[in-house]
């Protein structure tokens, strides 16, 4: 760092003085003002270091943490105002010129890393002082007992002396005697105590047992006990104190009075409660976080028997849009009224609002009867977000989607009552949005096990999971097979054998049906060489592959094709690749020209599912395909004879349209000997279908059945 006027140094200097003047008042050091602030120089070196670190670790933040700690700064304030600092600081004087918003937002999980740093660090630093004080408290049990019985003056000098608070009482419970330290806890003065009865101090927030072990010390049935109590003082506000109770017995070992030894405890409690609060609240919006969700689903799936839960999952419809144009402050503004709104819903007994992260919201009611209650607060819910919200001057208007789970408790665990809400959420948005939808338990198993195939898509193609089935196609003129097309299936290890139309979509939305497309097509290939190599007197063999419209799009298909025929050793027009008509519906240039390049090279390209889009007829004339692959629905009427005569005219022009062109005709979906006629007459080149043959290893390619296969 440079030490010039003004550098990095100076500005590093100055948010160590900075720091050092916020939090030296609330610090127990004994240390000057500027030997403090020589202690946080390196600290906020760390910070600093940290935030400008090429690879960020949220970790610096913990060591800062409990560095306050071990320098004394143990006072909850010293926390708050050190947090209050790094946010306000940290950024301004360490950080570059590069992206705030990554800068701020390290900041934020290094004031994080630090809280939980301080509070471990703390929570050790007590346990080591509770066992040092739970020592000294034995020890000055002892010494006290034996000071009341020996001599008045080293009674007087051990009583006062405590560094903890003592009081004495007989056993009857009137207060006797109490050190300077106790009177400092209650704030009262000694002749205020004296006279005082012990069963006074009651307070609602008393252990069950508290009392109980009292009766039985003061009975003399116990010699002592221990207790975390709270106390009211005068001015109305709580001492908590660890409490340790001890009966003391004269020389004749009859019991005499009781101790009292007391350690303040009220800093580190609500020190404890505010870094759980923060640990279970949202930072932004102030409401439940999903830890601290989760732990109310657990307690209401775990009620008894009768009891019932609802649960709203809400997702906000078009929130990155806000987050993207307006920025993400604007959208920190629009989630902060959103959970306002929301928190209004659910003021009933047994229902919460929180939120799970991002521009998600759960909503939960319990009870016996959240078969109405839920909805009416999913109802309550999209009412509230309605209105439009103003941010930075403009009205923006926000809407949901909801999935909402309601059932008995006792049957299903958080992770899964979540899950299913979370597919409800995303069916609702799927339907349009800004509404809600019951939680289907099917609806929740198809989801389920496309999640379970998306998740084992990536390793299935490794552990050769995949096989292809070839089925035959046919010439309508002589009946020979002149080629097959090849069709992929999943051998999944649970769920058996699976066709392309379980898994192709999962594997185009993954991204995989390239390296997939890339082995159908490599594994195609090989066969349709050994055909070639087998069946000499057949003919050539053609192999029809299906292309997907992410494969159309890849940037390697023509040289993946290429490569793969060259090193099979196979011409390219042993090679037809079907594309839908779909995919080509609008279709540029640049989508078409790789398919231009293949059909150039000699590769069929055959027009899937003809019929079934709206592209325009005239489109065919630009389209570098050579086959018409007829879509099983215009035949399906030609089963039995005679045919729809209406059905036989739309076949008869499209045949006459594609011969027009030098297309030829391919019919799918062949299932009997009269439709197999029909297409003929007709003038259909090839067909494929269960008439002739259902897809099957390629050794049974010229294995024709030839009989009907429609009952």
């Amino acid at each position: 760092m440079s030490a010039g006027p003004d550098g990095p140094e100076d500005r590093l200097r100055r948010f160590a003085t900075i720091w050092s003047r916020a939090v030296f008042p609330v610090t127990s050091t004994s240390s000057t003002r500027p030997e403090f602030e020589e202690q946080l120089l390196p600290l906020a070196r760390r910070l600093s270091e940290a935030l400008r670190a090429w690879t960020f670790e949220a970790d610096e933040g913990k060591a800062v943490g409990a560095a306050l700690v071990s320098a004394h700064c143990t006072d909850p304030e010293a926390l708050s105002r050190s947090l209050d600092c790094v946010d306000a600081y940290l950024v301004l004087y360490c950080g570059t010129d590069g992206d705030q918003e990554d800068q701020r937002a390290r900041s934020a999980r290094l004031q994080h890393a630090m809280a939980a740093g301080f509070a471990q660090a703390l929570r050790e630093r007590t346990l080591a002082e509770q066992e040092a004080i739970s020592a000294a408290a034995l020890k000055a049990q002892g010494v006290v007992a034996q000071a009341l019985h020996a001599t008045e003056a080293r009674f007087r000098a051990v009583f006062e002396g405590a560094a903890i608070g003592i009081g004495i009482a007989d056993l009857d419970g009137n207060v006797l005697q109490v050190n300077g330290a106790l009177l400092r806890m209650f704030g009262l003065s000694e002749q205020s105590m004296q006279g005082r009865r012990v069963m006074e101090w009651t307070h609602p927030e008393d252990a069950p047992q508290t009392w109980k072990l009292y009766e039985e010390l003061v009975r003399g049935a116990r010699e002592h006990y221990h207790v975390e109590k709270a106390f009211y003082r005068p001015d109305g506000t709580v001492l908590w104190t660890n409490l340790t109770v001890s009966l003391l017995r004269d020389a004749d070992g009859e019991p005499q009075y009781q101790l009292a030894l007391m350690e303040d405890t009220t800093e580190r409690r609500l020190l404890n409660l505010r870094l759980r609060y923060e640990a279970t609240h949202d930072a932004l919006t102030g409401l439940p976080n999903r830890t601290f969700f989760f732990e109310r689903l657990e307690k209401a799936l775990g009620a008894g028997e009768g009891q019932r839960f609802g649960l709203c999952y809400l997702d906000l419809d078009g929130f990155k849009t806000v987050n993207d144009s307006l920025g993400h402050a604007a959208g920190d503004r629009l989630l902060v009224e959103v959970a306002d709104r929301l928190q209004s819903c659910a003021t009933a007994p047994g229902e919460m609002v929180a939120r799970l992260g991002g521009d998600e919201f759960v909503a939960l009611t319990t009870g016996p009867d959240t078969e109405r209650e839920v909805d009416e607060l999913a109802a309550r819910i999209m009412n509230a977000l309605i209105a439009p919200i103003s941010v930075d001057g403009r009205e923006l208007t926000v809407r949901g989607s909801i999935g909402i789970v309601e059932g008995p408790a006792g049957e299903r665990g958080p992770a899964e009552v979540l899950r299913s809400a979370d597919i409800t959420m995303y069916r609702a948005k799927s339907a349009g949005g800004n509404r809600f939808e019951l939680a289907d338990p099917e609806a929740d198993a198809r989801a389920i096990t496309r999640h379970g195939l998306t998740t084992a898509l990536p390793t299935a193609l490794d552990r050769g999971e995949f096989f292809i089935e070839y089925q035959p196609l046919v010439h309508l003129g002589d009946g020979s097979v002149r080629g097959a097309e090849a069709l992929v299936r999943w051998l999944h290890p649970q769920h058996g054998v699976l066709g392309p139309d379980r898994f192709i979509p999962l594997a185009e939305h993954t991204g995989l049906i390239v390296p997939l497309g890339r082995w159908v097509l490599e594994q195609s290939v090989r066969q349709a060489r050994e055909w070639r190599e087998r069946h000499v007197d057949a003919g050539p063999l053609r192999i029809n592959v299906n292309l997907s419209p992410c494969q159309l799009t890849h940037p390697g298909l023509v040289q993946d094709t290429v490569d793969i025929l060259e090193r099979a050793g196979v011409a390219p027009d042993a090679l037809c690749l079907e594309v839908t008509e779909s995919a080509l519906i609008g279709a540029d240039d640049d989508l078409l020209k790789p398919l231009r390049r293949l059909a150039e090279m000699g590769v069929d390209i055959a027009l899937d599912d003809f019929g079934t889009g709206y592209s325009n007829l005239a489109n065919l004339r630009r389209l570098p395909v050579s086959i018409l692959k007829l879509d099983r629905s215009f035949t399906q009427s030609m089963q039995q004879f005679p045919a729809d005569p209406v059905d036989l005219k739309i076949v008869e022009g499209i045949v006459s349209l594609a011969h027009s062109l030098s297309l030829a005709v391919t019919v799918e979906g062949v299932e009997t000997g009269a439709q197999a006629e029909q297409l003929r007459i007709l003038g259909c080149d090839t067909a494929q279908g269960w008439y002739y043959a259902r897809p099957g290893p390629p050794d049974r390619l010229h294995e024709l059945a030839l009989v009907d296969a429609s009952g």
